[in-house]
């Protein structure tokens, strides 16, 4: 009965909820199976492109930067622009996902992405930079919550494969950001236009002034244009696929699967949210916190060089995106839970390891590798955990990546306080055991939390059958 009911919420007609009418019902079947695939397959270009376009900020900062006649650190709000945006666009679209249609939701902030994206290079002032960063952050947050929305739509608890190759996607696009923009458009001409504004100061007083005289203008360095406009044509692209699946008028179906997947709420729905909410704030801010500062931990408190910490940093990320690409094989084999419990192993050795041996640069490499393989599965997982035991709608999805955003702010905004107050202390490493230890007690809570209602309805079941067979065996 669970196949059946599956089968129906993601929008395929089973013969047991029609009429016996074989031929035009398989042939039905075909085609919503053909379509969703073709959802599924947006879904992924959608994370792709979403990981591309967050990535790209990183090696075009110093570009973005001379672009705005400011140095970097007179730009560091540009991050929480994008990040603030992130969350206003991942609140909206929770609520706008569950009364519109999520083709054209997705369609239309992809549509305003291409756009921000395109507009990007051309500004000129810090301010309007920051402004246009924060509208590319919120039409992301859309992006963001519809994309994991619409894989729980069209596979509800059967879906870890899919959500895990999901996310893998956004790690491939985060892989590919930094080559389309240091090697395919290349850095020659950012060089030599950084050298000319250092060492020319009448080319900063031209640059000053152009700044001064237009609000948008064409960037002097080409590359940077291109770099954007690249993504942001490949966005646009995508959004004319979403807008042609919005204009077959599929969603009668899936807003009578949405009524089937009703049904499917645990008696603690909002105390399990909150408690998710509280994992991947921990989760995801301990992985950021590792990624942002595991190069200037090897460098100042183990004695790297300044090349092998970048290795070390690679190392973490590339361990990250290959056990993504590895878990979507993994996911149809195990279940979310399974994944979730290694996962929460493996981070909890590794970092009681690199707070143990700190000063030891052959288990830091080691370590490292292990903690970014452990770090991949668990939030794509987590995702397909809760939705065995509860249905997500848009505002329920939008909760938990609020979580998720909000530990990605603040607690790499913490540690950078408390480095600098206890230098001589590995407080990222901490951070993350600590983590580490708050995610693996708090799983199991969850998960009693989450199966102890369903024991209560077998038992109430079987109480009601036996109530119902004693007046048969009275009459016998």
């Amino acid at each position: 009965m669970d196949k059946t009911q599956r089968v129906d919420s993601a929008g395929l007609k089973s013969s047991q909820s029609l009429p016996p009418t074989p031929p035009p019902l398989h042939g039905r079947t075909a085609l919503f199976r053909h379509s969703f695939h073709y959802c599924e397959e947006n879904g992924f270009v959608c994370f792709k492109f979403q990981g591309m376009s967050v990535a790209i900020l990183g090696p075009t900062f110093q570009d973005l930067a001379e672009n705005v006649n400011r140095n970097i650190s007179n730009l560091s709000l540009i991050f929480v622009g994008r990040a603030t945006g992130f969350l206003c666009g991942t609140t909206i679209g929770g609520i706008l996902f569950d009364h519109m249609n999520q083709f054209f939701l997705l369609g239309a902030s992809m549509v305003a992405t291409t756009v921000t994206l395109y507009l990007i290079p051309f500004c000129k002032t810090a301010v309007l930079l920051i402004i246009t960063m924060s509208a590319f952050g919120a039409s992301v947050g859309v992006v963001d919550t519809g994309a994991n929305v619409l894989i729980l739509a069209l596979w509800g608890d059967k879906g870890a494969p899919h959500m895990q190759a999901l996310h893998f996607s956004f790690a491939l696009g985060a892989f590919l950001a930094p080559l389309l923009a240091k090697l395919a458009w290349g850095t020659t001409a950012s060089a030599q236009n950084h050298t000319e504004s250092d060492f020319d100061p009448l080319m900063l007083n031209r640059t000053s002034e152009a700044a001064t005289d237009s609000v948008f203008a064409v960037p002097d360095d080409m590359n940077l244009l291109w770099a954007y406009a690249s993504i942001g044509t490949y966005v646009l692209v995508v959004s004319v696929f979403l807008f042609a699946l919005f204009c077959e008028k599929r969603s009668k179906q899936k807003k009578s699967s949405a009524s089937a997947q009703e049904v499917r709420r645990a008696k603690y729905h909002r105390a399990l949210l909150c408690l998710l909410f509280l994992f991947f704030f921990f989760y995801v801010g301990a992985e950021i916190t590792y990624g942002s500062y595991v190069f200037s931990f090897a460098t100042t408190h183990v004695g790297m060089e300044e090349s092998e910490a970048a290795g070390l940093n690679s190392i973490f990320w590339g361990t990250f995106a290959a056990c993504r690409g590895l878990a979507i094989f993994f996911a149809t084999c195990l279940r979310p839970g399974t994944m979730i419990v290694v996962s929460n192993i493996g981070s909890l050795a590794s970092s009681f390891f690199l707070v143990l041996f700190d000063k030891s640069p052959l288990c830091l490499w080691i370590a490292t590798s292990v903690y970014g393989a452990s770090m991949a599965t668990t939030f794509p997982s987590g995702i397909s955990w809760i939705e065995q035991y509860t249905t997500l709608t848009g505002k329920s999805a939008a909760f938990f990546v609020i979580g998720a955003a909000l530990g990605e702010m603040a607690i790499p905004a913490v540690i950078g306080i408390l480095q600098g107050h206890y230098p001589d202390l590995p407080v990222v490493l901490y951070t993350c055991l600590c983590s580490a230890i708050f995610t693996a007690v708090l799983f199991p809570v969850m998960y009693k939390l989450a199966t102890l209602p369903l024991e209560r309805q077998r038992k109430g079941r079987r109480k009601s059958e036996d109530q119902k067979a004693l007046p048969t065996s009275s009459r016998l």
